[in-house]
């Protein structure tokens, strides 16, 4: 198989979550009828295996990477060749685990409420090198939607045996008051620390960028008809370990628009006027990267690490060696380590998110 100086594109790999979703995903695969359904999300560049207990059975999570006219799995295709794919000190540090999992996900209902473990308690009671700390990057809000929100933090924090009987009773209305909501618009970054309770709002679509993980607290059972079942509620655990998970701690929204939602920092100027800009960087996570470019004409691009990228925005043609990709809005690629320097033209503008491994030096 040729790999080297091509850009990999993915399959649309939709996944089953135990909330619905998913119609702008449709819309995007020019599905008819598009509909809401338990497959919200589409994991990007993923060599993480999702865990849904009850499908166990059936493997998903899994991306299928696109080279030219051939198919091949990711982790498969990055097993030919870590060092290209990956680069030498990231093999070295981290193996052929990319460690960072991207996704697109679109909720047509608010997500349960949960919260993710940090790396450091994944390491010490999970045997995990990955928590999960996210980064949500909005894309897009639905029409119907006016007053789109995320939750984050508790605002009115519970005591942990008070918290405890509150999930023991699914005493919802009381949950809730422990949370104001967030305020979000298209084209805002926040982050979400492991142990931060939250949850995201009905009709956001949005890119969530993580660590290669599917740890999740769900703390609250019932969403949109479906009941978790009592082994997807506290990683299998009981809800006595889960309770050491949580950050009690007084989050003002204030506090959470001032700590967590990133401001874009310029890091580069291209010689037609685009910019670079950094969302998330070692002073928010060790955990990954994540840029966004916003090209105006015709750059040459050249980076030292592997980087997934997300076209949020316009259009353009990359060119790579020998071949050339035109690439639209939601249009998502892996761009090797091993690749030098990649050609974007763009006649009417483009914004492009791209998602980096945590640095191995």
């Amino acid at each position: 198989m040729k790999y080297k100086d091509k850009l990999v594109q993915f399959k649309q790999n939709r996944v089953w979550r135990s909330y619905k979703g998913g119609k702008v995903l449709d819309d995007i695969a020019g599905k008819i009828p598009a509909k809401d359904a338990h497959f919200p999300e589409d994991w990007i560049a993923s060599t993480t295996k999702a865990v849904n207990p009850g499908r166990e059975h059936i493997e998903e999570g899994e991306s299928v990477a696109i080279l030219s006219d051939q198919c091949i799995q990711f982790s498969e295709l990055i097993a030919l060749d870590p060092e290209y794919f990956l680069g030498h000190e990231h093999v070295e540090k981290f193996g052929i685990n990319p460690m960072v999992l991207v996704k697109f996900l679109d909720s047509s209902i608010r997500l349960h409420f949960q919260a993710h473990p940090t790396r450091e308690f994944s390491q010490q009671f999970l045997n995990s090198d990955s928590g999960k700390a996210e980064a949500y990057y909005i894309l897009k809000v639905r029409e119907d939607i006016n007053n789109p929100y995320i939750y984050l933090g508790f605002q009115h924090p519970p005591k942990k045996e008070e918290f405890k009987n509150i999930i023991i009773n699914q005493d919802i209305a009381t949950l809730k008051k422990c949370f104001e909501k967030v305020p979000v618009e298209e084209g805002q970054c926040y982050f979400i620390p492991g142990g931060m309770p939250h949850a995201i709002g009905e009709g956001i679509m949005m890119i969530e960028i993580m660590e290669p993980s599917d740890w999740a607290v769900r703390f609250e059972f019932e969403r949109g008809g479906y009941t978790l079942p009592e082994e997807a509620r506290f990683m299998k655990r009981d809800l006595d370990f889960c309770l050491d998970v949580f950050d009690y701690s007084q989050q003002s929204i204030d506090d959470v628009v001032a700590k967590n939602k990133k401001t874009p920092i310029p890091i580069e100027t291209y010689s037609d006027g685009s910019s670079k800009y950094m969302l998330i960087d070692a002073s928010t996570t060790d955990r990954y990267r994540v840029c966004r470019s916003n090209i105006t004409n015709h750059i040459f691009k050249q980076e030292e690490d592997f980087y997934i990228g997300i076209v949020t925005r316009g259009e353009c043609t990359i060119t790579l060696g020998d071949e050339q990709l035109t690439l639209r809005q939601f249009d998502k690629f892996f761009c090797p380590a091993g690749v030098d320097t990649v050609e974007i033209k763009t006649a009417g503008g483009v914004e492009i998110i791209e998602c980096y491994p945590p640095l191995s030096v």
